[in-house]
């Protein structure tokens, strides 16, 4: 009985070729779609890696600040990047490709949202020798909303939480993506010759001119500066956090320099992309080891804050240029990265300008540095383009920000009360603390 069914098993699998229903379809992709895949893979892939990089950002300041204000800190950074996620789509995605230029058309067109592709590509002419709309306008959000998460770091611990989102909606809607536009999106900048790889200044330095705006307005938190002249070094409350947060960081860094490449089409492509990666990860390790000898040499302790500062900061440093570099000169550039921090901190508060995170030493200060260094490894890049450029964001993105920290100064108010800091902005602005077991 057996035998009778595997024959008859058999022979049924040998009549269906010829009837045509073994024959499975060809799913190979045509040659012109494949780099098509590939790139809108690579913008996916990196895009979750920088978005991840929100969650570093978060655990990074809710590790920095005093436990009487974590939970601010951690609402800030879930509020402005769903503030981020709306307006780039219905505003600054549009603006910073204008398209037709700044013509009346195209500044009209910059402020329709963005539009995706039709499900399937269906009844569209998409040039498929890119990448899908869809993954480069979500690869470039991320962008933005990392923007406006240096900002949120600075300002901690004595800032009003609706102002704060007021002068977000306005950075993420206008100020990121007009002066993006300028290199980005194919402006005067990038006609210059301005080298900007991943956005050492169109990015953090842009962060950071923001961050400096807002914290000159808004005054440094009490007692940090003291009337004798004395420094108060306000502590953390979770280091574990903040370690935790600098590791995300890094980790996400990986796509917002890989992705960079904006092409997986090609060998070439694939191979540059595993070398910006390797430097990325080399100048990070040289930030950090460049803190922790600086500390050890200058303090005569190890300081865990500042290692962990100038692990970001070189990071930040190699942003500008991952891809020319040696391993080795990534090393320096990152390290020297993290030797400004050491540096900028003190400077800093010797200007009584309170940074409670160390986000201007990190992205301003380093990503002018990492800007100017282009040229040491990219023979198409010009010391003066490169610092004409960051002198022309910088005016711009200063200016317009302090503009509107003086408007909402002005009118609503952006610090909280002596009482409310005091107590802690957990409990004052929100009504809800992060470590309710503990008193502070």
């Amino acid at each position: 009985m057996r035998l009778t069914k595997f024959i008859t098993l058999a022979m049924g699998a040998a009549l269906l070729p010829s009837l045509g229903l073994a024959q499975e379809a060809d799913m190979t992709p045509p040659n012109e779609e494949i780099g098509y895949i590939f790139t809108t893979f690579m913008f996916l892939v990196t895009g979750f890696l920088v978005m991840w990089m929100a969650a570093g950002f978060a655990m990074l300041e809710a590790g920095l600040v005093r436990s009487k204000n974590v939970t601010m800190q951690l609402t800030k950074n879930i509020a402005l990047f769903s503030i981020a996620a709306v307006l780039y789509y219905a505003i600054g995605y549009n603006l910073m490709y204008p398209g037709d230029g700044w013509t009346i058309d195209g500044m009209l067109g910059a402020f329709s949202p963005a539009v995706l592709e039709a499900v399937g590509l269906a009844d569209t002419q998409t040039d498929l020798t890119y990448a899908s709309v869809g993954s480069d306008f979500f690869f470039q959000l991320m962008f933005c909303a990392t923007t406006a998460s240096i900002v949120s770091g600075t300002l901690a611990e004595r800032i009003k939480l609706w102002p704060f989102l007021t002068f977000i909606v306005v950075l993420v809607a206008l100020i990121y993506p007009v002066q993006a536009s300028w290199k980005w999106g194919g402006g005067f900048l990038d006609a210059m010759g301005f080298q900007d790889f991943a956005g050492s200044t169109v990015v953090h330095s842009v962060g950071g001119w923001a961050a400096l705006a807002g914290a000159l307005v808004l005054g440094p938190r009490l007692g940090k500066y003291r009337k004798d002249g004395k420094i108060q070094p306000i502590m953390g409350s979770n280091l574990t956090l903040a370690t935790l947060g600098t590791f995300i960081l890094w980790l996400g860094w990986f796509g917002f320099n890989g992705g960079s490449q904006l092409y997986m089409d090609t060998a070439g492509n694939v191979a540059d992309i595993s070398r910006i990666m390797a430097n990325t990860n080399t100048a990070a390790a040289g930030g950090a080891i460049a803190a922790l000898i600086l500390t050890q040499l200058l303090y005569k302790k190890v300081d865990l804050t500042m290692v962990l500062n100038g692990a970001l900061a070189g990071l930040v440093s190699i942003t500008a240029e991952p891809l020319t570099p040696s391993l080795g000169m990534a090393t320096l550039i990152g390290a020297v990265g993290g030797a400004i921090v050491v540096f900028a901190v003190p400077f800093l508060d010797k200007l009584k300008i309170d940074d409670a995170v160390g986000a201007i030493p990190v992205h301003l200060f380093a990503g002018i540095f990492g800007t100017m260094v282009v040229p040491l490894t990219n023979d198409s890049a010009s010391y003066l383009v490169q610092l004409k450029s960051i002198v022309i964001v910088g005016v711009f993105v200063f200016v317009v920000s302090l503009i509107v920290w003086m408007l909402l100064k002005l009118t609503v108010g952006i610090r909280v009360s002596e009482e409310e800091e005091i107590n802690g902005l957990d409990v004052a602005e929100l009504g809800m603390e992060a470590y309710p077991e503990f008193t502070n």
